[in-house]
C-alpha cells in the first residue's frame, strides 16, 4: 500500500484535551502527531463521524497553548485521526 500521507509522522504521547458538543471533554493521549494533524487514543466515540469538527488543546505545557479546531479524518479501534482545520491545508490532506 502507497503511503499518500503528505506530512511525516512523529510517535508523540502528549495529553490532549479534544471537546465537541456531542462528547464533552475529554483528555486523551496522541499516538503520533505531523504538521497536518494528530491521531489521539480514545475508546471508540459513536457520536463523532468523519467531517465532526472538534476543538483540542495539548495540556501540561509551561504556556499557554492555542485551542485548534481539528476534523475528524477516520474513526479506528484505537482512536481518531485528526486534521487540523488551517486556511492554507488543502481539504484532500490525509494527517
Amino acid at each position: 500500500m502507497d503511503n499518500k500521507r503528505k506530512h511525516t509522522r512523529h510517535a508523540i504521547a502528549v495529553n490532549i484535551k479534544i471537546s465537541h458538543a456531542d462528547i464533552g471533554v475529554k483528555v486523551v493521549k496522541t499516538r503520533d502527531v505531523s504538521d497536518g494533524g494528530v491521531f489521539v487514543l480514545t475508546e471508540p466515540v459513536e457520536a463523532l463521524m468523519p467531517g465532526s469538527i472538534v476543538e483540542g488543546q495539548v495540556q501540561d505545557m509551561v504556556m499557554d497553548v492555542p485551542v485548534v479546531m481539528m476534523e475528524v479524518i477516520r474513526i479506528e479501534k484505537t482512536g481518531l485521526g485528526l486534521r487540523y482545520v488551517l486556511d492554507d491545508l488543502p481539504n484532500d490532506d490525509l494527517s
